[in-house]
């Protein structure tokens, strides 16, 4: 029995949670256990003291000695709100998407001729990605608008999502062999090729190096085999993309290909309004 732990009988316990020692009970989960000065601090002084734990982050239930859950503690609702405040942190800050946080199924104007069409159908696989949608299409028709708004709302569900211009995307696997970088290729790679959405922007404007091409491969290759879901976005004409990959863009099993015949967005995206 860990010091500061209360014994209680079979007679005297209603199984809620109670307050802990900060400094006498330990947590369910050695790595996640503050150090003796963060428990006995509790929250920043200006902070607001949460009632549940009294600060202390974590609860132990109330039951009898011989209960497996006797002396075990338990994360409060607090610090599970905390945890779940950094994850959305880290998934924003992983997500690549500071630059098109604007771009969203609320701010494009589905009226522009061309958009009528398509918008349902992307923003259906919005709400569930599963498999690839390639969105094909001249400069200027909001293939980037659509695809930030699909991971966009990805992020706002608390899903791993990542966007990436694709000679963007190279350019920082290429830096990850520099003697600066702080991250290895290899982990830098799994992630990217791993990650639940992944949204490539500009597919074809990365430079044709045999090392682009073959990474580029690999990586969609992947994704394909193990049907994760991808948003890819191109103003090449479908002869002009890479034969490996076109292949597989356009595999039904796979997923759908959608081409948007639309006047100029960036110019009439402000311009057109719904008839009254």
């Amino acid at each position: 029995m860990s010091q500061g732990s209360s014994v209680h009988s079979t007679a005297d316990h209603d199984g809620g949670p109670t307050r802990i020692d900060p400094l006498g009970d330990r947590p369910a989960w050695a790595n996640d256990a503050p150090s003796q000065v963060d428990w006995a601090v509790g929250a920043p002084a200006s902070a607001p003291v949460c009632p549940l734990c009294d600060g202390a982050g974590w609860l132990k239930e109330d039951v009898a000695f011989s209960h497996p859950n006797f002396g075990v503690l338990f994360p409060c609702q607090c610090k599970q709100a905390a945890w779940a405040r950094q994850t959305a942190i880290e998934l924003a800050q992983l997500s690549n998407l500071d630059a098109v946080r604007d771009k969203t199924f609320a701010t494009i104007n589905p009226f522009v001729p061309g958009l009528r069409e398509v918008v349902p159908r992307i923003r259906s696989y919005a709400r569930r990605p599963d498999g690839w949608l390639t969105l094909l299409g001249p400069y200027g028709v909001g293939k980037t608008h659509l695809a930030a708004a699909i991971a966009n709302e990805a992020l706002e569900r608390g899903e791993h999502v990542l966007f990436a211009v694709v000679p963007d995307l190279l350019d920082h696997l290429r830096a990850t062999f520099g003697p600066q970088s702080t991250v290895a290729y290899d982990e830098r790679f799994e992630q990217v090729r791993t990650v639940p959405l992944l949204v490539l922007d500009d597919l074809g404007t990365e430079s044709a190096t045999p090392w682009a091409r073959e990474k580029l491969y690999q990586l969609l290759n992947h994704r394909y085999n193990e049907r994760l879901a991808t948003v890819l976005t191109t103003n090449l004409k479908p002869e002009a993309i890479e034969p490996r990959i076109y292949s597989r863009l356009c595999d039904p099993a796979c997923g759908s290909v959608i081409t948007i015949v639309a006047a100029d967005y960036r110019r009439r995206a402000a311009q057109d309004v719904p008839s009254q």
